[in-house]
């Protein structure tokens, strides 16, 4: 199979018939756990595109997930993620996810925030696996919604010396 060709880019309004068709299509296989539409496949996204930030990952060309964002006193809120279900299972949630780390990065925020349905269990794991915790659980329309942060290591922290340097063995000559 050959490498497929992956890139973001930030949506327009002209975007927004294929934003929802891909969320109406990536929550679908959860409403029966549900017993009803998730809410993300009710949203007006006419009105939503400028209201929040929206970010489309396009395999070869096509699209394949979105992330809607909105930047918050101290964190970064992740309002919806969301991959096709012919491109699920192969990372582009991660990479959105990673998309969002950037952005809060970039506006000086040192948290990720977002709310999910404790049936979405397989979102659950993974958002657990990306390093968020739920912070708070309560009762939703005969379910149940799970808070979720992520605090964001300060960068310069992440980086490890190699081969051993470090700032008091290094010289320059």
């Amino acid at each position: 199979m050959p490498p497929h060709y992956v890139a973001f880019r930030t949506a327009v309004a002209d975007d927004v018939p294929a934003i929802r068709s891909l969320v109406r299509q990536a929550y679908s296989r959860w409403t029966p756990a549900l017993g009803r539409e998730p809410r993300a496949m009710l949203v007006d996204y006419y009105e939503a595109i400028h209201d929040f930030r929206f970010d489309l990952l396009t395999v070869d060309g096509h699209l394949a997930g979105v992330l809607q964002t909105c930047p918050c006193a101290d964190h970064l809120w992740i309002e919806n993620v969301a991959v096709h279900p012919n491109h699920q299972r192969r990372g582009h949630g991660q990479s959105l996810l990673v998309l969002a780390e950037q952005l809060a990065r970039h506006a000086g925020l040192d948290a990720l925030r977002l709310l999910t349905n404790a049936a979405f269990t397989s979102n659950v794991a993974l958002f657990e696996k990306l390093g968020y915790s739920i912070e708070q659980s309560e009762p939703f329309m005969g379910g149940t919604t799970h808070y979720m942060t992520r605090r964001l290591v300060p960068a310069a922290a992440t980086i490890r010396s190699a081969h051993g340097w470090n700032n008091e063995t290094r010289t320059t000559a």
